[in-house]
């Protein structure tokens, strides 16, 4: 069985659980549930603590796992990157008290760095040529300025409030920018049939997400133009109509186009404009 890592809370876990099940596997029933065996799949889940996926990964016997891009690279470990997944996306950063002298990456030099991703925040200053000391913690990061373990921290960072909240502002250039990803144990081949399929799957359901079937009705002298605004993954399906003079089209457009599409469609005069949400796909 192929061994699958999913988060175990945190604001990866739903996403997860969310593309797994519309990928087609059989999710726990029960929240104190930790492994589930899904023998129609020939798959084996298992319920971790996002930060310790990449070590079960990397490490152990897990053959792949769900988790963000800067938790594994905090790990340290030889986990492989396989895809992005299109969710969780954060970025992460430095932030200091809003009185405080530090503004700039050079003031930070000598400090104290109060943070959960120490290694990562290490390899960074490291880079830069900075030497200060990142401080390990496990939750609370933006306490630890006020409660005196730390200068200065370095944090996930969605919209900000939590940190302004706390007294602190964010200075200097991003650190990282994160998403979900799907990791792959360095034991397992990459030509492995069952990481191939799991890779189909998700991008399955990716495409699903990103991508709706659009229909309209062309005259058959404006194809070539509605061809040109909608080409589609490889050509668009084009059958007769009862009216010699029309044809139908089928074809995948982007989710975030439709509208766009549908009135450049309109202006070279497509008719009966129709879209749908699709369920899954196999590109």
């Amino acid at each position: 069985m192929l061994r699958i890592a999913v988060p175990n809370k945190g604001m990866l876990s739903e996403p997860a659980w969310a593309m797994l099940s519309e990928a087609g596997y059989t999710l726990r029933s029960n929240p104190r549930q930790l492994v589930v065996e899904d023998p129609d799949n020939d798959v084996e889940l298992f319920y971790l603590r996002p930060l310790d996926i990449a070590v079960y990964v990397g490490m152990g016997t897990i053959d792949v796992g769900i988790t963000g891009h800067d938790l594994l690279l905090n790990s340290g470990t030889d986990a492989q990157e396989e895809m992005n997944l299109g969710f969780g996306g954060s970025t992460f950063r430095f932030a200091a008290p809003q009185d405080s002298p530090i503004t700039t990456l050079d003031d930070v030099e000598g400090k104290r760095v109060g943070t959960s991703f120490d290694k990562l925040v290490h390899d960074y200053l490291t880079e830069h040529g900075i030497n200060a000391t990142p401080i390990h913690l496990d939750g609370a990061v933006e306490s630890s300025v006020q409660l005196g373990v730390a200068d200065l921290i370095a944090d996930v960072v969605s919209t900000g409030t939590t940190l302004r909240n706390a007294g602190l502002r964010i200075f200097g250039e991003p650190i990282l920018h994160s998403e979900a990803v799907l990791i792959r144990s360095p034991r397992l081949d990459t030509q492995d049939e069952r990481l191939e399929r799991l890779e189909r799957r998700l991008q399955g359901v990716l495409t699903a997400k990103r991508y709706v079937l659009m229909d309209f009705d062309i005259p058959v002298e404006k194809i070539s133009a509605a061809v040109q605004i909608t080409p589609g993954f490889e050509s668009p399906t084009i059958s007769p109509l009862h009216d010699k003079q029309w044809a139908a089209v089928r074809v995948m457009v982007p989710k975030a186009k439709v509208n766009q599409l549908m009135d450049q469609l309109y202006e070279v005069g497509a008719r009966g404009i129709i879209v749908t949400a699709i369920q899954a796909t196999r590109m």
